[in-house]
């Protein structure tokens, strides 16, 4: 069988021929990283299986033939390859697609991997709610690991029968794709050959119930994108809120038939920020209630359905939920830590999820241990840590999010017995106090009596039910402060530009690359040398925000190019000047010019762009006020 595509190795690879396997198998078991239509895959149990296997597994004889002589086509592999009876490892994959238009009919796969030869084997084919099987001959393809003289591997792909093809970009995708897009990716892969420091994604959730659910909410709550009163990424904040509701209602689908429940799982969110999530979940008939200590705009938006309080959370006697069946903690920030804590606290029955990013410690933000793990890592091992200190058996998970903080933990039992409970506090307690920071401070342990319900203050005399449970828990501000130099005083900014641009543009050649064209560009600071023209007061303002001086001035992309830490004057003649302008869409004729024109009001020479061709007014003739009317808050959309 002619080979249809052939990729060389890097020379002297030496993740061959592991790495092919484990690109292999990225390939079986999780085909949705390179092919977005697909959700996933189930895949059965590997087995061992021979020739007369594979005759009954392929039922139809000229086909079985075919193929098997396809398999056994000799490509520069060693004689006496198949001395076995059984030389394949044999499993079969379903499809699952993110949109399901196949009906009932499932898309399915045999795979066959033959070590020996260093090759894997893809049958397709589909089958009918009746359970009758459809063979698809001309979509039998192959990949094979060659090596070659010396040291040098080749990847093949081999198609049994090319003309027969048939595509549909889904659970058949297109066969030019097979070889200019999944080929490479399986070069580099195992290449590369490196393990995850983290699980595959939804490995603990059937894949074909999230896909459903996750396309029926997806599109029940798409027009939230469409009237989003924040100031962030509507598609991002929406499509990944939905996503973890998804994630959070088949888990607790999940666990009432484990469990033989029948009532909804309650829960409470805390930390809920703009509370879409608490939103979703409540709306899908799950009671619950979100918590945060700053209102958000988008509040106004939900119906009354949706309970959210605007409040400061103190790990604390007075934030125990003992009726609460789970505690949610998305993005938590300072909470995260506390979560499994107060979770445990609450009662033996309480769980907990919990989707950590920013990196804080009980009392402080967490500092680095292990410099050979990840940041990231790390600090989800930590959390994992705290919550198997708690009393969890902790399961780990990676989400489908768009977002690169994707692990989350989940804990659903206990690792201890009811009865245990007394001991369990104390070894919290400790736990907690070996974190603290604050010399002579005290950690105050629950008030859990040995049936494992909650005292709430009631077990000790000299403790209240405010009593905190560590001194130096610093919630985060009720007003939200602005820190990237957009709520500094006008005149201090354009006071800096002004001062760090004179500087440039009085630089030549010889002092910094100044450039000796037509319009003085001049030439350029590194952002220390900046910060050396700025007076102490100033700089001690700047310190204040994130990003300092550099932020400033990148904020005013206007007059400045900030790139590897040095400062120049931006030249809008040249599109090439910075990555950014080459994505900037060119001038719509007649639109508003709602800022003016730095250059054109203080360069030398002025504006190098004619005025019709730059997006800036010059002069004020040409400055008009933004006509862009406010986005209306619709109070039903959400109901």
């Amino acid at each position: 069988m002619p080979k249809l595509f052939e990729i060389k190795f890097p020379g002297e690879c030496k993740t061959l021929p592991e790495g092919f396997w484990s690109a292999v198998d990225v390939w079986i078991k999780k085909p949705h990283v390179v092919n977005k239509r697909l959700c996933g895959v189930k895949e059965t149990e590997s087995r061992d299986v021979g020739r007369e296997a594979v005759l009954s597994l392929l039922e139809e004889p000229d086909l079985a033939q075919d193929v098997l002589s396809f398999m056994a086509c000799c490509r520069n592999t060693p004689e006496n390859t198949h001395e076995k009876e059984t030389p394949w490892v044999s499993s079969v994959r379903t499809f699952i697609p993110k949109v399901n238009n196949y009906g009932t009919s499932l898309h399915k796969e045999v795979i066959l991997k033959d070590f020996g030869r260093q090759q894997v084997t893809f049958v397709p084919f589909e089958e009918d709610s009746e359970g009758k099987v459809s063979l698809k001959r001309g979509n039998i393809y192959q990949f094979q690991l060659l090596h070659q003289d010396c040291e040098e591997w080749s990847l093949q792909l081999h198609v049994l029968a090319s003309d027969q093809w048939f595509s549909d970009g889904v659970a058949y995708p297109r066969l030019p794709w097979l070889s200019s897009d999944l080929l490479p990716k399986l070069v580099r892969w195992a290449t590369e050959c490196k393990s995850s420091e983290f699980r595959s994604t939804l490995s603990l959730l059937p894949v074909e119930k999230y896909s459903v659910m996750y396309q029926t909410l997806k599109e029940k709550y798409k027009a939230m994108v469409k009237v989003w009163p924040e100031v962030t990424d509507p598609e991002k904040f929406v499509y990944e809120d939905v996503a973890i509701a998804t994630y959070l209602l088949v888990l607790w689908e999940e666990e009432r038939v484990e469990k033989g429940l029948t009532e909804k799982q309650s829960f409470v969110d805390l930390g809920c920020g703009n509370g879409l999530l608490v939103h979703i979940l409540a709306n899908e008939g799950h009671p619950g209630k979100g918590i945060d200590v700053r209102r958000r705009k988008i509040w106004d938006m939900f119906g009354p359905q949706t309970l959210l309080e605007e409040k400061a959370i103190t790990p604390s006697e007075s934030f125990l939920f003992p009726d609460t069946d789970w505690l949610i903690g998305n993005h938590s920030d300072e909470l995260t830590p506390w979560i499994p804590v107060i979770a445990a606290r609450s009662s033996y029955s309480c769980r907990y999820f919990v989707l950590p990013c920013c990196f804080f410690d009980f009392f402080a933000k967490y500092q680095r241990r292990h410099c050979k793990k990840s940041q990231y890592k790390e600090y989800i091992d930590f959390i994992t840590e705290v919550s198997v200190v708690s009393g969890f058996n902790t399961e780990e998970d990676c989400l489908r999010i768009p977002s690169t903080k994707r692990v989350c933990l989940v804990g659903k039992s206990r690792n201890y017995q009811i009865s245990d409970e007394a001991e369990a506090e104390e070894r919290r307690a400790h736990y907690i106090q070996s974190r603290q920071k604050a010399p002579g401070a005290t950690v105050q342990r629950s008030g859990i009596r040995s049936d494992g319900s909650c005292c709430h203050g009631e077990g000790d005399p000299d403790r209240t039910p405010d009593s905190s449970w560590g001194v130096g828990f610093q919630p985060r501000d009720k007003v939200e402060m602005v820190r990237n130099c957009a709520a500094l005083p006008r005149d201090l900014v354009n006071g800096v530009v002004l001062q760090v641009a004179n500087v440039i543009l009085g630089m030549t050649e010889e002092d910094g690359g100044g450039s000796s064209s037509d319009w003085n560009r001049g030439g350029s600071l590194s952002v220390n040398e900046a910060a050396g023209l700025m007076k102490q007061e100033t700089l001690q303002l700047l310190k204040k925000e994130c990003g300092g001086l550099q932020t400033l001035l990148k904020n005013n992309h206007q007059v400045f190019r900030v790139e590897g830490g040095q400062v120049y004057i931006r030249d809008w003649r040249d599109r090439k000047a910075s990555r950014a302008d080459t994505k900037r869409k060119p001038l719509a004729p007649g639109a508003l010019k709602t800022r003016a024109c730095w250059f054109y009001d203080h360069h030398p020479q002025r504006c190098p762009l004619q005025a019709e061709l730059c997006a800036f007014a010059h002069g004020p003739d040409e400055l008009r006020p933004s006509t862009k009317p406010l986005k209306k808050m619709r109070h039903n959309a959400f109901i």
